[in-house]
């Protein structure tokens, strides 16, 4: 089975263009080699593969005939990812909202308001 649609078929990717642009920009590997959407796959084959910033790492331990359902990927496959991939995403995470924490953009009237009750100040126009 090609790479694209193994990819698709056990559910990393939406669509299978997305798996196949995905294999062109060089965000797959299969024993270590960046390959193209085309490339077969075998029980075995340690895939690599990066998305939303995270390296996930499996292993083909069968191949599907067809798209499956989520509650049957780990028959397919063997998620060999390590925990330090995850854990780097949860602190990449909690640093976006420490710097841009939510709703600290501009004002809204109700924090105008409440600035302006504080300084004691009225727009007059």
């Amino acid at each position: 089975m090609r790479i694209d649609k193994y990819l698709w078929c056990v559910r990393y990717y939406k669509t299978r263009t997305l798996a196949t642009t995905a294999c062109k920009k060089g965000q797959v590997r299969v024993n270590d080699d960046i390959v193209k959407p085309s490339r077969e796959v075998y029980p075995q084959d340690v895939i690599g593969l990066r998305k939303n910033q995270i390296n996930y790492k499996l292993t083909v331990t069968d191949i599907p005939e067809r798209r499956i359902s989520a509650k049957l990927v780990d028959i397919y496959r063997t998620d060999i990812t390590p925990k330090e991939q995850f854990e780097a995403q949860e602190l990449l995470k909690y640093s976006k909202e420490y710097y841009r924490k939510k709703g600290v953009g501009r004002p809204t009237k109700k924090d105008r308001r409440d600035i302006d009750d504080f300084t004691g100040e009225t727009l007059t126009t």
